[in-house]
């Protein structure tokens, strides 16, 4: 059973003289934490404007005795930064389409006196969990500007304090209540999905068994859509199960959160590396890494089309410098489709890579944490096509597998994915690879790879959820809570 207790700045501020859960903020800086004392909830409603203040120092004090607060610090702190914080603004912008300018309007608990402002309030609230709020939106050329101050409860006239204790009366009884069942969990960390992926790198299965070996850690794994993230700094890890890309938001809030100081797998400058296979070609080359014939090209030029012509025998791979799950990747079996697909390309890419074409039975996918192998998969070609998926089939869309232990993957195999998987850095990877005639050419680096119930857990089973997690941990222990 909790305790709940609001906190004001001074003792003259009475919200109804005979509540006893009201004190003053110097009570509850001298008499707080007491011995034996159940469960605390703490509503803090002194001013938090400024840094430093007694509203401040209240919600810091709380969290240090345990007591679960509202506004939390890092509540204060977002609120102190929301010129900053253009992400939520530009969250809360998208919810005052259609909305009429609005001035001073409070906000209690997510709510307002406009039923019009349900939506906006709430999302605000999520955001910003904060007990009193002043929201203004001005509508100027189209565009919203939205203005949300902080508010101590002196602020208030009386009709307006009475609004706010029919506020408070529902909250204590509806969302405390539902928050008493969290665990305490030493950390927080975000799962970015799209439930709408075709090919995700996990499936539903998987980022289950994800989320309990996370709580096996002590991290409080909380599985969301990039909508659905209302401030990436309430979390101390992001791990992106979403398909990446640069000029995507997977790439823009993994940045977000490491300059936050979150621990992120895979972090911006994997997503960075993984992504674009020119780098990766070039990078290679340089650490020696053996992959297949490629050349860089910018031209459909007869003089670009004979020099290949030379290099290559056809058919040939044009791959796309962005793509994923064999996307953005074409086979050309003569000179006029060669031309053809590199004048369509071309326009959607300043380079194209040709690359030589190798047809293999399967191709190896080693799974690489931190410098170590975790899996390997064989990865055999989708059915009457010469790619493991098929995007353009209705039925056998992917090719079959055989999930094996590391330790019976060839060495040279194994040697030629880690060395791969060094070239671009510490993460969480799926090296794709080709071996003929006891020699691996490296396809690519992933750097979300497919981690997917009863494919590549097949051997290892929930131990690999287990060694992801634990790596997280590890990080997370060596960042310092």
């Amino acid at each position: 059973m909790y305790k709940t207790l609001i906190v004001v700045d001074d003792e003259y501020v009475a919200l109804d003289k005979d509540r006893s859960d009201v004190i003053s903020f110097e009570k509850y800086l001298r008499e707080y934490p007491k011995l034996n004392e159940p469960k605390t909830r703490i509503i803090n409603l002194c001013d938090t404007e400024q840094y430093l203040s007694k509203g401040y120092y209240c919600s810091l004090l709380a969290e240090a005795r345990n007591h679960i607060v509202l506004p939390s610090v890092k509540t204060i702190n977002g609120l102190r930064n929301l010129a900053h914080d253009s992400d939520n603004f530009a969250v809360l912008s998208h919810l005052t389409i259609g909305l009429n300018t609005v001035t001073n309007k409070h906000v209690f608990f997510g709510k307002s006196d406009s039923s019009e402002l349900d939506k906006l309030t709430a999302k605000i609230f999520a955001l910003y969990p904060a007990p009193l709020l002043n929201l203004s939106v001005q509508q100027l050329n189209g565009q919203a500007n939205i203005t949300i101050t902080r508010m101590s409860f002196c602020d208030l006239d009386e009709a307006q304090k009475q609004c706010f204790l029919t506020q408070l009366e529902g909250f204590n009884k509806t969302l405390w209540r539902i928050n008493n069942s969290r665990k305490n969990y030493r950390w927080d960390m975000a799962i970015l999905v799209d439930h709408q992926d075709k090919v995700p790198p996990s499936n539903k299965e998987a980022i289950s068994r994800f989320v309990k070996a996370a709580a096996k850690f002590g991290i409080n794994a909380n599985v969301v859509s990039i909508d659905q993230i209302d401030n990436i700094a309430h979390y101390d890890a992001l791990f992106i199960r979403e398909t990446t890309a640069i000029d995507h938001h997977t790439y823009r809030l993994a940045r977000k959160a490491e300059d936050l100081g979150l621990v992120v797998i895979d972090d911006s400058t994997s997503i960075l590396r993984c992504c674009n296979k020119v780098y990766l070609h070039d990078a290679f080359n340089y650490k020696k890494v053996r992959s297949l014939k490629t050349e860089v090209v910018n031209n459909q030029s007869v003089e670009t089309i004979t020099a290949l012509e030379q290099a290559f025998t056809y058919p040939v791979v044009l791959k796309l410098p962005e793509g994923s799950f064999s996307n953005g990747v074409f086979k050309a079996k003569n000179r006029e489709e060669l031309s053809a697909k590199l004048d369509e390309l071309l326009k959607v890419s300043a380079l194209v890579l040709v690359q030589e074409y190798l047809y293999t039975e399967f191709d190896w996918r080693i799974g690489v944490l931190n410098g170590r192998a975790i899996y390997a998969c064989k990865y055999l070609m989708a059915r009457g096509h010469w790619q493991i998926y098929n995007h353009s089939a209705k039925r056998f869309f992917s090719g079959d597998f055989e999930t094996l232990p590391t330790f019976e993957v060839p060495k040279y195999v194994l040697d030629s994915a880690l060395r791969a998987a060094s070239v671009v850095g510490t993460g969480l990877y799926g090296v794709d690879i080709k071996a003929v005639d006891n020699k691996a050419y490296v396809l690519e680096v992933n750097d979300n790879p497919s981690i997917d119930y009863k494919v590549e857990d097949a051997y290892l089973k929930d131990e690999l959820y287990m060694q992801v997690m634990a790596e997280f941990n590890r990080r997370l222990e060596e960042r310092g809570r």
